[in-house]
């Protein structure tokens, strides 16, 4: 294999890497409040 195609490999591999973790942390069941609190005052009502 060549650099230039084992490059392309690793890049591939990091960015699934980043990817997975973005994902893994966004939807860790400890920050389900956080992530949710703005949709529910959205839908509150101020009257």
């Amino acid at each position: 294999m060549s650099f230039s195609g084992l490059a392309y490999v690793l890049f591939t591999v990091l960015l699934a890497i980043i990817s997975g973790g973005i994902i893994a942390y966004y939807y860790n069941p400890k920050r389900k409040e956080k992530i949710e609190k703005p949709k529910h005052r959205m839908l509150n009502d101020d009257n």
